[in-house]
């Protein structure tokens, strides 16, 4: 009897429990007991509901998913309206609410990639020694979405929906795993935004000095005079650690179409001087469900939309692959698994990429 008994914690259990009423959980399948073979599972879950499937991952994380429905081999998906996903940090519960059954009855894919990404990014370390953190510097037009990029990649790992990024001045922002958790090895720095004007928004002229690591943080730009050696704060011998690492251009997906000249040309000046550098680019597409009523009407969409595609490849001139499709927490009072993903494979690719030599 002792192998049927469940890895969830007594606390975990009743975390769940208290999310569905006045309910007592029963071990119905065990993986490592039963075996871990679809006709395993649907021998002793088919056809009993609601219920509750658990899984782990190689470090520990736990994932799972809640159905009223019951399961069974039809090969049809069932509505249910209160079916959710759910993640564990600690003893605190995450919970995701979902709209189509299909995630609620194969929530282990979905849960599964979210942790994994999330790991990735925790355990990820700069091949240099002396830097214990790239450093991603966020370049892109006013209201593109790059605090909001920030704001909503610190929501993922705090669990819930947070408001803290500012922009108009240089500002370096560490993401915590979790609250109370360690921060992550990557550093988002933030800046004033492009506008197409000469002497307002981010200055070109500026763009060296925050490359190369002369910036300090809480630098607040003037456009109409940019940073000099004698500036105070003025970093003038940046180590490596200082220097930018990665440079992600963040764009609005509805606005490209319809992007300014002089707007153009000066990320086209930018883009040339971080080539003359050496460092990595990418672009960070933001805002794609309102660009597209197809990703609009559902977030997995997004790389199946030929207007994405066909958009980003025309005007922006850059590879698809080095194209990152997002959408930010903006409006929302809730995570969404999809969206948490678009994020987190992002954050990832920004930093991993960045091989610091």
């Amino acid at each position: 009897m002792s192998a049927l008994n469940s890895k969830l914690t007594r606390s975990q259990q009743k975390t769940i429990c208290s999310q569905l009423g006045s309910v007592k959980l029963k071990l119905l399948h065990k993986a490592s007991v039963h075996g871990f073979t679809g006709p395993a599972f649907h021998n002793r879950c088919d056809n009993h509901c609601p219920t509750v499937s658990v899984g782990y991952n190689v470090s520990g994380y736990v994932f799972g998913g809640y159905t009223r429905q019951a399961f069974s081999q039809t090969g049809q998906y069932a509505n249910d309206d209160q079916a959710f996903l759910f993640t564990f940090s600690g003893e605190q519960l995450l919970k995701y609410p979902v709209t189509n059954a299909q995630y609620a009855k194969n929530p282990f894919f979905v849960c599964r990639k979210r942790n994994e990404l999330m790991e990735s990014i925790k355990t990820y370390k700069p091949i240099v020694d002396s830097v214990p953190k790239a450093r991603v510097l966020m370049i892109g037009p006013v209201g593109a979405g790059k605090s909001s990029f920030f704001n909503s990649i610190n929501s993922v790992f705090r669990g819930h929906i947070t408001s803290q990024a500012i922009s108009g001045c240089f500002r370096t922002y560490s993401v915590k795993a979790g609250r109370g958790g360690k921060p992550l090895p990557i550093i988002l720095c933030d800046t004033m935004g492009l506008e197409e004007g000469k002497g307002a928004g981010l200055d070109i002229d500026d763009i060296n000095s925050i490359l190369k690591g002369h910036l300090p943080d809480l630098y607040q730009f003037n456009p109409a005079v940019p940073l000099h050696s004698e500036a105070h704060g003025y970093q003038k011998s940046p180590g490596l650690k200082d220097k930018i690492h990665c440079v992600v251009y963040v764009i609005d997906a509805g606005k490209i179409s319809i992007m300014p000249t002089k707007l153009e040309e000066k990320l086209e000046a930018i883009r040339r001087k971080v080539n003359l550098l050496g460092i990595p680019q990418l672009v960070l597409l933001t805002k794609v469900d309102e660009a597209c009523p197809l990703v609009k009407e559902d977030l997995r969409n997004i790389y199946n939309s030929g207007y994405i595609k066909d958009t980003v490849s025309a005007r922006l001139g850059v590879p698809l692959s080095c194209v990152v499709p997002v959408k930010n927490y903006s409006e929302e009072l809730e995570l969404d698994m999809s969206c948490d993903i678009l994020l987190l494979s992002a954050e990832m690719i920004n930093g991993p990429i960045n091989n610091v030599d």
